[in-house]
């Protein structure tokens, strides 16, 4: 085959045939099509679309351009959940101890933060000594053993999908909903897990801006999952405003532990991540309905066992476990700044992206890939939309070490 014929085929609107996709996708990821060439191709996706076989057959390829783990001799229905990216959005470190501690084996593979959305492994590596980093054999042995694993992913996983990503983020190819589905299920499927259940966000702090474009990415991921044999569910979050309190990797473990221990409810993050796991424990066979499902999930947190499943991961990870008992283990900032109400008033709303920039701005998200984080640092906030202010009152509070970006963090904060 020839890399110009299927440009030109997608670029006249033509449906291309899996065998041709497979071949583009495993070229692409071994460097035999050129980089100008995979990115005439995306430009030629994102103008004339896939359709929903052509998309499944897109990310069947993507899948096998490089390693598919292999989970099938550990008993039991393996499960996983992913996030679209949001602020505040701890709810992996929650969802993931709970369903664990039901008796499921959750085998996640995460990313790091990239912008305004954090990254669980971020928040994980802020626990000292906790690696995100292990063989994919000792993978496998800590679900077997514990239920519970989330690391990084495998250097050779869904190699065409770092290639599309890398063009895309250049090549102004990012927002075509065939490309960023398959992206998404390529991984989560090469995974290996049997269930997913997809948290879709919504709104300003999101990729997806409206409910519209949510719910048409969430039915093409299903539709993708399933066709391909997985068990897929997706629930739409919306993210106007942060889900958490706190926005910083080392923050968000704090109020996930909380979460675990009892003493955060009630709260946006603890429904979206008590409806997410119940979800998982449905789709994991260990609950009938989503109604005993986010029971059993209440209980498992009221009685510590999730918390348990927690510790645990820690420790098989090489992490300090003390933090689970003693947050104040974790990286502490050198200044804690308010940032005050210019005026009286109520708050009519708290602007997720800004508050993610902010936080980004104070080193807790990265521009680029490679850039390094300040794990300690982020925003707190202390008032919620509807809440009455005097002027002078702190709205939220800047945990700093020396950042020549205070000023700016501190403007996007307040506004």
């Amino acid at each position: 085959m020839k890399a110009v014929e299927l440009i030109r085929r997608k670029r006249n609107g033509e449906a291309l045939e899996p065998e041709a996709l497979d071949w583009f996708c495993r070229a692409a990821g071994t460097g035999e099509i050129a980089d100008y060439q995979v990115s005439a191709f995306l430009m030629a996706a994102w103008f004339k679309g896939m359709t929903d076989d052509e998309t499944a057959a897109f990310t069947h390829a993507m899948v096998h351009s490089g390693d598919v783990v292999d989970l099938s001799d550990i008993p039991g229905i393996k499960v996983d959940k992913h996030s679209t990216g949001g602020v505040g959005d701890t709810t992996t470190l929650i969802v993931a101890p709970i369903a664990a501690a039901a008796g499921l084996p959750v085998a996640k593979m995460s990313g790091r933060g990239l912008g305004h959305t954090g990254g669980t492994l971020d928040k994980l590596e802020s626990i000292a000594g906790l690696k995100t980093r292990i063989t994919l054999e000792a993978f496998k042995s800590q679900v077997r053993r514990i239920g519970l694993a989330v690391v990084g992913q495998t250097s050779n996983l869904v190699p065409a999908d770092s290639k599309f990503y890398a063009l895309r983020d250049v090549t102004a190819t990012v927002d075509s909903i065939p490309l960023i589905a398959s992206s998404i299920m390529s991984k989560k499927l090469a995974a290996g897990t049997d269930a997913i259940v997809l948290d879709v966000k919504c709104g300003r702090g999101a990729f997806m801006q409206t409910v519209g474009e949510a719910v048409k990415l969430s039915r093409l991921m299903v539709a993708i999952g399933t066709r391909l044999g997985r068990r897929v569910r997706a629930v739409i979050t919306r993210m106007e405003a942060p889900l958490g309190r706190r926005i910083g990797n080392a923050m968000e473990v704090m109020e996930a532990l909380e979460i675990l221990r009892g003493e955060q409810r009630d709260t946006p993050l603890y429904d979206v991540s008590l409806t997410l796991a119940s979800h998982l424990l449905v789709m994991g066979g260990a609950a009938s309905d989503t109604g005993a499902a986010k029971a059993q999930a209440m209980q498992l947190l009221a009685r510590g066992a999730a918390l348990d499943k927690f510790r645990q991961m820690v420790e098989a990870q090489g992490g300090d476990a003390r933090v689970v008992d003693d947050p104040g283990r974790l990286p502490q900032v050198r200044h804690r700044v308010p940032v005050p109400a210019p005026t009286a008033g109520f708050i009519q709303a708290v602007d997720a992206l800004a508050i993610g920039e902010g936080a980004a701005l104070l080193g807790a998200g990265r521009a680029r890939k490679e850039d390094s984080i300040d794990p300690a640092v982020g925003v707190v906030l202390l008032r919620a939309a509807g809440e009455g202010v005097k002027a002078g009152d702190a709205l939220a509070e800047l945990h700093v070490n020396d950042n020549a970006q205070q000023g700016a963090a501190f403007e996007k904060v307040q506004q």
